[in-house]
């Protein structure tokens, strides 16, 4: 391939080469860098329960002096916290903001704060600006830097090469467990939920000693900031401790005030907000399904998180909760995705799994810190065993720095004298002179031996996994016995509970409803019709083409021309009288301009079977129960099969004889039981009435026993396909166009 290039402003142009390149080399070369940049330094969580953004903050407030120290302006962490994180200082924030106790999104907050960081439980809360707010970190982060000075975990330079920051910070607990986070990456995701931090210790404990232990019992279910009910299944809970993947739902929590007849919601489900419910309980009052509620509010305040719900009078709160459970995110389900990196590889671990990550992880912290301790130790006997030497002549020391004629040649000279090295050499120089004295010198060389009995203890320990997780485990009873609390979020029972039954609350009584040619419904309560003597009200040349008497609570279904099937419930559908026109269906249902409804089924237990006669002569018999859902969805598309012109729907309980009509004025009567019943709902069904290659279609179906025939036997067949016989003059009551 080639382009013009113009290299002048007379238009003069030259060929340009374009260098052509595989898809494939593309996207390696330009794509994957940048999903391995996100999955890798910004969406998955690592071991220690962070994600680089998060590590990079807290460890600015470290190196600032904020734990323990006294409270600073977020703004000015925000500009330090630029040196190792060089996105904008609004993304900064926004981290902070999660990490802080005023928000409520973790069970166990990293940072102490002041001020207004708005709520977990509130999308329109929002938080103040930086420059107004202040923060420090929590005590509880120093059990996550705790030896970070000891070479526990590995430094980097950061992106200037200025400073450095850690891989890691050498959590002294299962933080990737006790506080909740998210993150969405390239091609994946994480979810990973939060757990009680007692338990979370324990469980830890129980998988030093093995790592298969089962934990259900020791840490039975998440717990969250926000508390709620989790409504629990033992085997659901099971399968994600297993995998790291499965979901479970959680309730909020309710009061009912008799004295002012509301309902007070003080604890609501993690993964929602208090908008989210209000307003879907105010959209569900104005689609008048929601008639128990007179006000939805948001009450929270200085005592904590409240919405309040005012009742008519005469309502079960009980009962009325169970319904709005159903209805709205009250009861909401929580994914989990327990999508972790490990090594710089993202992998997805059950809980055992991520806990024996860090148990390995922690064991190095551990092993780097003694090492540290034991190199340490090793200098400090080394020096002081010098000093021992020249304990056994202290003048002679002195008599050889005296009598140096130059600096340099300390050193070499207090070497050659006592038989030391240079290190130990320098330390004896550096020695004041008011030091060198017999008393100073023993009390310092007392020391030797406690030091031996150390550095023996902590070579002892480390050549010994056990009793490297002992140290482990004895750190972890003391931050839960310190940092722990009582559960949060209470565990109910999924196998009693009372589930919510849309038509229980329903009011039901026998009604007949009206279907018109002009697309009208009419719904009319049977006490309504018995008292009335008036004619339905309808359009000019408009007519009942479908009348069926049912209950309020059933389903109406209603097949358009267009193949699709809309669905509602009776009881949504306004009650209606014979003086009234009733609901237009295109309104009623939001349907396209040019479809119309064309045949209605009113059920209760979807019982029965549709028939669907096309064009070209073939049948379809298929179930009802195939149009019944779960969910509800108001609209099925492929109801019945579009490959030839519809020409008539029905719904039989039982086999009976259909008279076919086609427009070359023959008649078919068959017997619906040779229709065979189809398992999809888009089937085309059999050929039922042959026409020839004269261009027939059938035009008419009705019940046999609709039409006054002399010898309906004539019109019949033993077996189908057939072509029908031409209409006698004596049946010739049979039109085309009734």
């Amino acid at each position: 391939m080639a382009r013009k290039k113009k290299i002048n402003a007379e238009a003069e142009y030259v060929e340009a080469p374009i260098a052509e390149q595989p898809i494939t080399e593309t996207l390696e070369k330009n794509y994957m860098p940048y999903a391995m940049s996100v999955i890798i330094s910004r969406a998955i969580p690592e071991i220690d329960g962070l994600k680089p953004s998060h590590r990079k903050l807290l460890y600015t407030m470290y190196k600032m002096g904020l734990l323990g120290g006294k409270m600073t302006k977020s703004a000015n962490i925000v500009g330090q916290t630029m040196k190792l994180n060089p996105h904008g200082d609004s993304a900064i924030y926004e981290t902070m903001v999660r990490l802080t106790r005023g928000n409520e999104a973790l069970l166990h907050p990293l940072v102490e704060s002041q001020g207004n960081f708005g709520k977990q439980y509130s999308r329109d809360m929002a938080y103040a600006a930086s420059r107004y707010t202040e923060v420090r970190l929590e005590p509880i982060c120093e059990e996550l830097f705790g030896d970070i000075n000891k070479n526990t975990v590995k430094f980097v330079d950061n992106y200037d090469g200025e400073m450095q920051e850690p891989t890691l910070l050498p959590a002294a607990f299962p933080n990737i467990l006790v506080n909740p986070n998210t993150g969405i990456a390239v091609g994946m995701a994480s979810n990973i939920c939060s757990f009680n931090l007692r338990e979370v210790c324990e469980a830890a404990i129980a998988c030093m000693k093995n790592p298969n232990a089962d934990l259900l019992d020791i840490m039975p279910a998440p717990d969250f900031p926000l508390g709620a009910k989790l409504i629990y299944s033992k085997e659901e809970m099971r399968q994600i401790y297993k995998t790291g993947r499965g979901s479970f739902r959680l309730r909020a929590k309710y009061s009912y005030d008799k004295a002012n007849n509301c309902v007070e919601i003080t604890e609501i489900p993690y993964t929602t907000t208090c908008e989210a419910i209000i307003g879907k309980i105010m959209e569900l009052i104005k689609a008048n399904k929601l008639r128990e509620i007179s006000d939805a509010r948001d009450e929270t305040g200085l005592n904590g998180f409240k919405i309040t719900l005012d009742l008519k009078r005469g309502i079960d709160p009980d009962a009325l909760m169970l319904k709005l459970y159903k209805m709205t995110p009250l009861e909401d389900s929580f994914a989990c995705n327990f999508n972790i990196l490990i090594n710089n590889r993202p992998v997805v671990l059950g809980v055992n799994g991520i806990l024996n990550e860090w148990i390995a992880f922690r064991m190095d912290c551990v092993r780097n810190s003694i090492r540290f301790d034991i190199d340490k130790k090793s200098k400090q006997l080394h020096l002081l065993n010098g000093l021992k030497k020249i304990l056994l002549d202290i003048d002679k020391a002195i008599s050889i720095i005296r009598h140096t004629d130059r600096e340099e040649e300390v050193i070499p000279n207090l070497m050659e004298g006592f038989g030391i090295d240079e290190v130990q050499a320098e330390y004896i120089a550096e020695i004041k002179l008011r030091n060198l004295n017999k008393e100073y010198i023993l009390k310092r060389t007392s020391e030797i031996e406690k030091l031996i009995e150390e550095l023996a203890n902590l070579n002892d320990i480390l050549g010994d996994d056990k009793k490297v997780k002992k140290l482990i485990a004895d750190r972890l009873r003391k931050i839960a016995k310190k940092y722990g609390q009582e559960r949060k979020t209470e565990l109910i029972s999924g196998e009693q509970l009372e589930v919510y039954k849309e038509e229980v609350s329903v009011d039901d009584y026998p009604l007949t409803v009206f279907f018109t040619r002009e697309n009208y419904f009419k719904k009319v309560p049977q006490l309504s019709l018995r008292s009335t003597t008036s004619a339905h009200k309808l359009k000019e040349d408009d007519e009942i083409i479908q009348t069926i008497e049912t209950t309020n609570v059933s389903d109406v279904l209603f097949f358009s021309n267009k193949s699709v099937v809309y669905k509602m419930k009776l009881y949504d559908i306004p009650d209606s009288k014979v003086g009234l026109i009733g609901e237009y269906l295109p309104n009623l249902l939001g349907i396209e301009a040019d479809e119309r409804i064309l045949y209605t089924v009113v059920t209760t237990d979807y019982s029965g079977m549709m028939l669907f006669t096309f064009e070209n002569g073939k049948c379809a018999k298929v179930g009802v129960k195939n149009y019944e859902t779960k969910t509800n969805r108001k609209k099925l598309v492929g109801a019945y099969s579009d490959k030839s012109p519809i020409v008539d729907i029905r719904m039989i309980t039982e086999d009976t004889r259909l008279a076919i009509l086609a427009d070359n004025n023959k008649l078919l009567c068959v017997d619906t039981e040779k229709i065979p019943l189809k398992a999809t709902k888009s089937t085309q069904g059999i050929q039922v009435m042959t026409l020839g290659k004269k261009g027939a279609k059938v035009c008419r179906v009705s019940y046999e026993n609709e039409y006054s025939l002399v010898n309906p036997k004539y019109y019949s067949t033993k077996n189908i396909p057939a072509a029908g016989k031409i209409l006698k003059k004596e049946d010739t009551q049979v039109s085309l166009t009734d």
